[in-house]
């Protein structure tokens, strides 16, 4: 723990204008205040913010978020109150202290609304004012370094939370270090098993390898000096976690991976990075599509650099990273990197950001402000937001020359809603390159899109399948959810008034208040659609206005309204109603969570198929049996899947056993297993089995790959 007067040099360190009496003063409230509390370590509590307090000073941030530190569980925990805080700190750090606190209080609450309104206060707090998520993510980082001390119940709890939200959000603004330990110490609780099999195939590579490797560094650097480029090589291993991740999403083995090891050149100016690289190119062969610039289109989150992989010396494939100092220090501490002094004070250095071509660091998160003002809340926007974190990217252009990131998968929709909510509303259709194309199709690095628009707003509902951002889904949902309104109430009056015929009254002649009164309903318009969506029988409406007739306004049993969930439980869309056959295709396999379109096909009905099916080549040519299709909630959050794998695996004892025991550790049932092609080598396993969701079977295939025995792994698809 950092004593009091090592934590004040720490800070006067980098900032010699620093408040010393402010630090001192608010040092000694916290210890104070926080008195005799322990940790679940045993240790005293006031350790736990001075920890964090000096995570902090490792960044270089000013003297409020210090303080902000030190202070940031004093509301909650003890006797203070935020006015206390005011009057002894001033506005500016009770303010800090206060949306820190806020935060921390929304764990309290109970699971099933914790996350979303955590997520949601959290990123319009830090939208206002970035410090209060440099404190939170330094408090998560001590937190999860002691974890092991919290009890087994709340651990997978805490780290999935740190995994799924915490983490992304410090990549969102590019505190990869932060973000990178996060990763790490959730991986160690949420998957222990699959950690220490990652770990033992990279000793083994390092044993393989580790001799070729420790070279690159001296003969690059040897390389780059001969052609007069000045230049430091550093040589890094990736992190179990970001293996497994490429795993989850490349259906590859793990020896197929080429970045494994890397190595970052660090030269002295921007141009040597492009003349680093042309020296780079010309000694060792590029390995193809494997190039990618980020100085001259940086990440969102303002990370620069050039990546490329070769086929370096002794015949390895590595990758290579060139960036400058200041590039260097961006890319590991994110908006942190801008923090300097300046003019006599010290702090966010905004202008000294724009100058080296950084990009606002909150852009981000106002995205996701984006998606919680124009989203329904709950589960559904909480999934928004993870998308729009986790995704990569994808550089593309307007007519006119704009540059629009996406996630890497986006869609024309998805760009659409991006350059304005009334551009994706009125969308139509697209160009690509200049030429029409399907909205269905992927977009890639530099293209150019042009959205045809039209003249009225009307967005079939199943147009949600073709978008993977928060953004566009959350528009596309709430002008939906308006127009169904509509159609509701036109139902819910109908059958309203064909009730009420049977009492011998019209609607004219009928006021409606008095069973709005009884029913609690504010307005006809809601009782309309309370009837039309069959959450209010027009039965009760009428013997609630009329009660001399009950029991006579019955007609039969009551009716089934078009479009009810029960007559298409698992997907909807392509105007299916009750009387369409659906299949599911054996070809692919569709579950829920898989992007999905339905082909119609005569005498047989609609067939589902996941958008990459081999089969869907055949129906390229006629636009007309293409529906397309998206999962019910009901298959999304209650569903049994069957899904089918095909596996390569080594020929030898125990070999399937090992197989058949990882995916039932991993919550999978084997319902069917065949057997092909086998060799004296290797042999082919197709394996049906049931899981909840494609995720789920992702993260089946992923735990597979980590096994030696295991060569590759694949969904089939045709």
């Amino acid at each position: 723990m950092l004593r009091q007067f090592e934590l004040v040099e720490a800070v006067k360190a980098y900032d010699p204008t620093a408040d010393e009496a402010l630090l001192n003063r608010a040092y000694v409230y916290a210890m104070k205040m926080h008195g005799s509390q322990l940790r679940a370590s045993g240790d005293p509590y006031f350790a736990h913010p001075i920890q964090v307090a000096g995570i902090l000073t490792d960044y270089r941030l000013d003297t409020a978020t210090i303080v902000t530190a030190l202070l940031h569980d004093v509301v909650e925990d003890t006797s203070a109150t935020r006015d206390d805080i005011a009057k002894m700190f001033g506005e500016e750090i009770a303010s800090l202290v206060e949306g820190v606190t806020k935060l921390s209080r929304l764990e309290l609450q109970a699971e099933h609304t914790r996350q979303a309104e955590n997520l949601r206060k959290f990123i319009l707090a830090i939208s206002r004012d970035v410090r209060v998520l440099l404190v939170k993510l330094a408090d998560r980082l001590h937190n999860m370094r002691t974890l092991k001390y919290v009890k087994p119940e709340k651990r997978e709890r805490i780290s999935r939370e740190t995994l799924e939200v915490y983490a992304p959000l410090g990549r969102s603004i590019g505190i990869h270090s932060i973000a990178s330990e996060l990763e790490e110490l959730a991986f160690e609780h949420l998957n222990p098993t699959a950690r220490t099999a990652i770990e033992r195939r990279l000793e083994a590579l390092k044993l393989e390898h580790g001799r070729a490797i420790d070279g690159v560094s001296n003969e690059v650097e040897r390389v780059l000096q001969e052609a007069g480029v000045n230049a430091r090589v550093v040589g890094r291993q990736k992190t179990p976690y970001s293996i497994w991740r490429k795993l989850q999403r490349k259906s590859v083995g793990f020896s197929s991976l080429s970045d494994i090891y890397g190595f970052r050149v660090i030269v002295e100016a921007e141009d040597d990075c492009y003349r680093a690289l042309g020296v780079i190119h010309r000694a060792w062969p590029m390995v193809p599509e494997r190039f990618k610039d980020f100085i001259s289109t940086p990440k969102s989150n303002n990370y620069r650099s050039l990546h490329t992989t070769v086929v370096g010396p002794s015949g390895l494939r590595i990758e290579m990273q060139i960036r400058t100092e200041a590039m260097d220090r961006v890319a590991e501490d994110g908006v942190a990197a801008h923090w300097a002094y300046k003019n006599k004070s010290y702090g966010f250095d905004r202008e000294a950001m724009a100058a080296d071509g950084g990009r606002d660091p909150l852009q981000n998160l106002r995205h996701l402000v984006q998606v919680i003002e124009h989203g329904e809340g709950g589960e559904d926007w909480v999934e928004h937001a993870k998308l729009e974190m986790y995704l990569e990217q994808v550089f593309v252009f307007t007519p006119k020359g704009s540059l629009i990131t996406l996630p890497r998968g986006g869609m024309p929709l998805d760009f659409a809603y991006a350059v304005h909510t009334e551009v994706g509303d009125s969308a139509v259709g697209v160009k690509i390159n200049g030429e029409l194309k399907p909205m269905r199709t992927q977009l890639q690095n530099g293209d150019v899109v042009e959205i045809i628009r039209g003249a009225k707003r009307e967005i079939p509902a199943d147009w949600r399948s073709l978008t993977v951002t928060g953004r566009a889904r959350s528009a596309i949902r709430r002008h939906i959810r308006t127009s169904e309104r509509g159609e509701f109430q036109k139902l819910g009056r109908a059958t309203l008034e064909q009730t009420l015929s049977r009492a011998g009254k019209t609607a004219a002649e009928v006021t409606l208040k008095p069973a709005m009164e009884t029913l609690a309903i504010a307005s006809e318009d809601d009782l309309y659609e309370s009837i039309g969506r069959g959450r209010l029988s027009a039965t009760k409406v009428g013997e609630t206005l009329f009660p001399a007739l009950k029991g006579r306004l019955k007609a039969g049993p009551d009716r089934k309204r078009i479009g009810d969930e029960q007559a298409r439980l698992f997907v909807r869309g392509g105007g299916l109603t009750p009387g369409v056959s659906v299949h599911f295709g054996h070809c692919c396999s569709p579950v829920p969570g898989d992007r999905i379109v339905g082909i119609l096909e005569p005498d047989i009905g609609l067939t589902v198929h996941t958008i990459d099916c081999q089969r869907l080549a055949d129906f390229a040519d006629d636009d007309s049996v293409w529906q397309d299709l998206q999962w019910t909630p009901q298959a999304e959050r209650g569903a049994v899947a069957a899904a089918r794998i095909r596996a390569t695996i080594k020929n030898a004892p125990g070999v399937l056993g090992q197989v058949a025991t990882i995916i039932g550790e991993a919550g999978g049932n084997i319902l069917n297993l065949v057997m092909s092609h086998r060799q004296q080598d290797f042999f082919d396993v197709d394996i049906d089995m049931e899981v909840e969701d494609a995720k789920h079977a992702t993260m089946i295939m992923a735990a597979l790959r980590a096994n030696p025995s295991v060569d590759t792994v694949e969904r089939a698809r045709g």
